[in-house]
């Protein structure tokens, strides 16, 4: 009877992907907590049963070969696989896990997660949540790599292996200095816009193309030399008199308390807005728990919140 193949161990199919995210040997052999002889010996002893090599080094870098690309996404889906399979395995035997990774944007978690992580914690005590911030695009590679297990990101969201659940929507409110000739008024007529040099953050975050398009109907002017790394430096170059711009409304909240230095008001009759969902892998175990968590989420920023966001009511 003639033997099978073997087959790669799932240990080496982890060092491969290890490997492929980092470029290098030696920070994956850190990142695993192996030595680097021991995973360049798995990586030879893999390469081997395939029968094809999947990188090559240079002075850049390690860098896969193209049969390597050809089959990295293959390898991680099936350590994804491996994961869900542990996790539902730990569901069915435990209950609730103890932790989640929780992927949240830098506009937004700051001023949202204190309002209500402490409430969900009392209300699952073996919950965790490990908060990462992240672009909103990190996040969904991130969910779909399992490097995290849900994450709130901007909304429309078009992907058919992740599962949404719209939560509520922020207004953007317009920020001028106070010796703005805008400055004082509650509301601005939209085409008082025009001509104006409008700031906004670095454009890996949502939010610049956000306010890009709002620019671009409105005839303003983005400003690309003068980009913010954080929504705090955005607010500083406009009291310094840089431009004007718009802030998210959980921001404003949390935040802006001296209204001498800065003046806030709305476009009159073209509100700006963005939606913000809970995601996961639709194939998660855990989808039960994150449907609970996002109606939750719901109820607490309704009540404590809701002169600030709009909740998205739940439709079943």
């Amino acid at each position: 009877m003639p033997t099978q193949p073997q087959a790669p161990s799932l240990r080496q199919i982890e060092y491969f992907v290890t490997i492929a995210s980092h470029a290098s040997y030696r920070r994956a052999a850190e990142d695993l907590g192996v030595s680097q002889p021991a995973l360049t010996t798995q990586i030879r002893s893999l390469e081997s049963l395939l029968g094809l090599p999947l990188f090559e080094r240079s002075r850049s870098g390690t860098l896969l070969t193209p049969e390597g690309r050809e089959l990295l996404a293959q390898a991680q889906k099936m350590l994804l696989l491996m994961r869900e399979l542990r996790e539902n395995a730990e569901t069915i035997a435990q209950g609730l896990k103890t932790t989640y990774k929780l992927g949240v944007p830098p506009t937004l978690g700051p001023y949202l997660l204190p309002k209500v992580l402490p409430a969900l914690h009392a209300s699952h005590h073996r919950l965790k949540l490990y908060v990462r911030e992240g672009p909103p695009q990190s996040l969904l590679r991130g969910l779909g790599e399992g490097t995290y297990d849900i994450a709130i990101v901007p909304l429309p969201m078009e992907r058919a292996d992740l599962a949404v659940e719209p939560l509520f929507t922020e207004p953007l409110k317009f920020v001028v200095p106070a010796d703005h000739p805008l400055a004082g008024r509650t509301t601005i007529e939209p085409a008082q816009l025009r001509g104006e040099k409008v700031l906004t953050l670095e454009g890996h975050h949502h939010f610049h193309h956000q306010v890009q398009e709002i620019c671009r109907d409105l005839g303003a002017h983005l400003q690309r030399d003068y980009e913010g790394t954080s929504l705090d430096t955005l607010r500083q170059m406009v009291v310094m008199g840089l431009g004007v711009t718009f802030l998210p409304g959980l921001y404003v909240h949390s935040e802006m308390h001296d209204h001498e230095a800065l003046h806030i008001s709305e476009l009159q009759g073209k509100p700006v807005r963005r939606l913000h969902g809970l995601v996961w892998r639709a194939s998660a175990p855990g989808r039960g728990l994150y449907r609970e968590l996002a109606a939750q989420i719901r109820a607490l920023v309704r009540a404590r919140l809701s002169d600030v966001v709009e909740v998205i009511e739940e439709h079943r």
